[in-house]
């Protein structure tokens, strides 16, 4: 399974900005430079990790977003679940455009089905606090101070 490459940057923003201390505001052009993603992309993350209750933005000359709870209460198979729920692993998976004809008999989308759930569980034994208990490492590969 592969994920798309928006919630892999959704990730990274959450990251990112769960690393920040206190009342310190991360911002997207700071984002776009660590990682060398599109301050216009970013946008439309932050603003969806937004409307998620997930980061709460500050307008203003000094704005930016923080974390809108704690990192530890914030599960990653919940969010890479809302984030990949409108892409179906296969095309049986979605009944409007399925055209394969051994559909009714496939036991193939079953297994698959199964190692989905699967895949969500173990994400969702996961927190933002665990992706970033390294947190010294990860200031330093993203050239970070403090």
């Amino acid at each position: 399974m592969q994920l798309k490459k928006y919630t892999d940057y959704a990730l990274r923003v959450l990251i990112f900005t769960g690393m920040k201390s206190g009342e310190e505001l991360a911002n997207i052009k700071e984002i776009s430079q660590v990682f060398n993603i599109s301050p216009n992309h970013l946008g439309k993350i932050v603003h969806q990790l937004n409307k998620l209750g997930l980061l709460e933005t500050i307008r203003g000359r000094n704005g930016g977003f923080r974390l809108a709870k704690p990192a530890d209460e914030i599960n990653i198979g919940l969010l890479v679940r809302a984030l990949e729920s409108e892409s179906p692993l296969l095309e049986c998976f979605d009944k409007g455009s399925n055209h394969c004809v051994i559909t009714p008999a496939c036991t193939l989308k079953h297994v698959l089905n199964r190692a989905l759930h699967s895949f969500y569980k173990v994400l969702e034994g996961y927190t933002l606090q665990d992706l970033i208990q390294n947190e010294q490492e990860l200031k330093e590969l993203m050239g970070i101070s403090k």
